[in-house]
Formats: structure tokens, C-alpha cells, sequence
């Protein structure tokens, strides 16, 4: 009986993971060893920044609200406090995207917060 070896299985595991190595710089694309070290550090990059990302959106939504109450004679803290005040419930990912696109609607949400915080 001849001897049977695991090599269409191994040569398609081998081809998997170079396929996930490329565009990587150098041997981290070619060489299997060194492509699966690069893959497998990657992956867990890959796992840890998905929410770390989430993380950096609400910060930078945070300093968009707040570059734009500035000017109106607020800061940011006394701005979601007075929403809080006036029960609007809105994310500070809507907040920002209305401080951008809509200035003049959100000049009426800071008069609003500002009215509650008077009261």
C-alpha cells in the first residue's frame, strides 16, 4: 500500500495563509513561518482596535461639541449638563454631526441648554 501524506491539505493551509499575508512588506508575505507570526499579530491588533475605535469616535465627537459651543459662550460639561436639564436626548455622535453640518440648529440646542441651566 503507498504511503498517503497530508499534502493537498497542508499545501492549501499553507496557500490560506499567505493569502492573508499579502501586501505585507518583505518575507511577512512569502515565507509561511513568518507570514503566520505576522497574520496572527495582526488578527489580535485587529480584535483589540475594533474597540479601541469606538472609543476614539466618541473623543472626537466630544471635541467637535465642544469647538462648537465654544463661540457660543459655553463649555461642553455645562452644555450636556443643561441638555440633561432640558430631558433632549440626544447621542454626541448626532450633537456633532448637527455642530457641523447644521450650525443653526444647534445654536437653538445650546439656547435650549442654557435656559435650563438658567432655571
Amino acid at each position: 500500500m503507498p504511503r498517503s501524506t497530508n499534502a493537498p491539505a497542508s499545501r492549501e493551509r499553507r496557500r490560506r495563509r499567505l493569502e492573508l499575508a499579502k501586501g505585507f512588506y518583505g518575507g511577512r508575505s512569502k515565507r509561511f513561518r513568518t507570514a503566520t507570526e505576522a497574520v496572527d499579530h495582526a488578527r489580535r491588533y485587529a480584535t483589540v482596535h475594533r474597540k479601541l475605535r469606538k472609543r476614539d469616535f466618541r473623543s472626537l465627537w466630544i471635541v467637535r461639541i465642544n469647538a462648537a459651543v465654544r463661540p457660543e459662550g459655553i463649555t461642553y460639561s455645562r452644555f450636556i449638563e443643561g441638555l440633561n436639564k432640558a430631558k433632549v436626548a440626544l447621542n454626541r455622535k448626532i450633537l456633532a454631526d448637527l455642530a457641523v453640518n447644521d450650525p443653526a440648529a444647534f445654536a437653538e440646542l445650546v439656547k435650549t441648554a442654557k435656559a435650563a441651566l438658567a432655571q
